[in-house]
């Protein structure tokens, strides 16, 4: 089930709006976090902004569960698979910042493959992760031009294309000052991809949750 998330008549349409919010702000830092490693951009000029995005995510996230916590409060029972999807929406959105945050400390520390051999892959990479923040949105919107099952097909690729780049650097005699940065940054984009997908996995049993990426996420 796509839970509707624009709809007003559910009564959670500011708590919809939140959420989107924290979306685009999760993309943003995302994005940020990135030209750190790949587009040469100085990591101490964006720490100050991912800083500033990341406390806007968990502002807003504070502020969805306490809107949650006052529907549920009217409502009761009635809506308690909308009130747990948000919930769980929500946490899984700020664990897509946590990520960014952990992209950038590796720009920090120094990692910088601007000019490395498999720079133009990772910034496909990149340039896919950063289109399907959008993409997310208009599953979560039910948008008829988005395909919910492609979009979940595509995340399943990265996913394993992640794991299998993940599993090459355990054996590979690279010096490790190359191949312990690759394997961190491919670690985090993997979480990266697997809460996306969890923001639109079905979620209309939300205490049954998508199993396909639990563990991945964390």
């Amino acid at each position: 089930m796509v839970l509707g998330f624009f709809r007003s008549e559910d009564g959670l349409d500011e708590v919809s709006v939140d959420i989107q919010s924290m979306l685009n702000d999760a993309r943003h830092s995302f994005d940020l976090a990135m030209s750190a490693v790949l587009a040469g951009a100085d990591p101490d000029a964006v720490l100050e902004e991912v800083r500033n995005t990341d406390r806007r995510i968990n502002d807003a996230e504070q502020e969805v569960r306490r809107r949650l916590l006052v529907h549920a409060a009217v409502r009761g029972s009635g809506d308690i698979d909308s009130v747990l999807s948000f919930l769980i929406l929500s946490r899984k959105i700020e664990r897509i910042g946590d990520q960014a945050k952990n992209i950038l400390d590796l720009g920090i520390e120094g990692v910088n493959l601007v000019g490395a051999a498999d720079a133009p892959e990772l910034r496909e990479r990149h340039d896919e992760i950063s289109a399907s923040f959008e993409t997310a949105m208009g599953v979560l919107a039910e948008d008829p031009a988005v395909d919910p099952a492609a979009f979940r097909s595509q995340m399943h690729r990265l996913i394993h294309e992640f794991e299998s780049r993940l599993r090459e650097l355990m054996h590979s005699t690279e010096p490790a000052n190359e191949a312990v940065p690759r394997a961190l940054l491919f670690r985090y984009l993997k979480r990266t991809v697997a809460n996306l997908a969890g923001v639109t996995s079905d979620l209309a049993a939300p205490t049954d949750s998508d199993k396909e990426f639990e563990d991945l996420d964390e």
